[in-house]
């Protein structure tokens, strides 16, 4: 499978289409059980107040609007980084956010670089990419990876798709998480039975008017 795949349809299909996937950087190899779909502008095909790229274009996020296939990196709370799949037709924002993975492979370098977490055993190892920021230091991605083309395989870092998506009685949905804006969207997805998902949590300030979620 490749780009091609996450050219077209809505956000959120996509989003369902990336479970199950691999994304590799260097020796380690995480195999995608969560995702968020995000939109775009009010004058875009899917108006996502919750979406980075609400507001327009930016030096920031320029990368949502494509070319689809693209990994947009963003810093979160000055201390994580967190990876993005941008999709959709070129010049229209939509992205999908990898919300959690399960290592397949590398996992002494992931061991190394989530210690203090405990001596390893299957909780530890469920948790060591479960949510946005543990996912991005498993991978040891960096803002440098900020528009790799994903499905080039000279990449430094690559993503995988399934040959065929998962059946949707594979997977769960419910609303994103921790966003103030369109707070209720059910467009968190995850795989049914893995112990690397992360937990719901709604943000304080869910509901309150105003922009984007930045």
């Amino acid at each position: 499978m490749n780009v091609a795949d996450l050219e077209i349809g809505e956000p959120d299909d996509v989003a369902r289409r990336i479970l199950g996937g691999t994304v590799t950087v260097g020796d380690v190899s995480v195999r995608i059980v969560e995702v968020e779909a995000y939109g775009g502008p009010l004058d875009g095909p899917w108006p996502d107040p919750a979406a980075h790229s609400f507001r327009g274009p930016t030096p920031r996020n320029e990368v949502m609007f494509g070319p689809a296939g693209r990994l947009y990196v963003y810093l979160s709370y000055g201390m994580h980084l967190c990876m993005n799949v941008s999709c959709g037709p070129d010049g229209k924002a939509a992205a999908v956010l990898l919300r959690a993975g399960e290592v397949v492979a590398g996992h002494d370098v992931v061991e190394s670089r989530r210690a203090g977490r405990g001596p390893r055993s299957p909780r530890v190892e469920a948790g060591w990419a479960c949510g946005p920021g543990n996912l991005g230091r498993a991978l040891g991605v960096a803002l440098a990876d900020n528009g790799t083309e994903l499905f080039d395989a000279s990449s430094a870092v690559t993503l995988q798709l399934l040959d065929r998506p998962l059946p949707g009685t594979a997977l769960v949905s419910g609303p994103r998480v921790g966003v103030s804006l369109a707070p209720d969207r059910p467009w968190r997805f995850w795989i049914r039975g893995s112990s690397a998902v992360s937990s719901y949590k709604r943000s304080p300030r869910a509901d309150a008017a105003g922009g984007s979620e930045a």
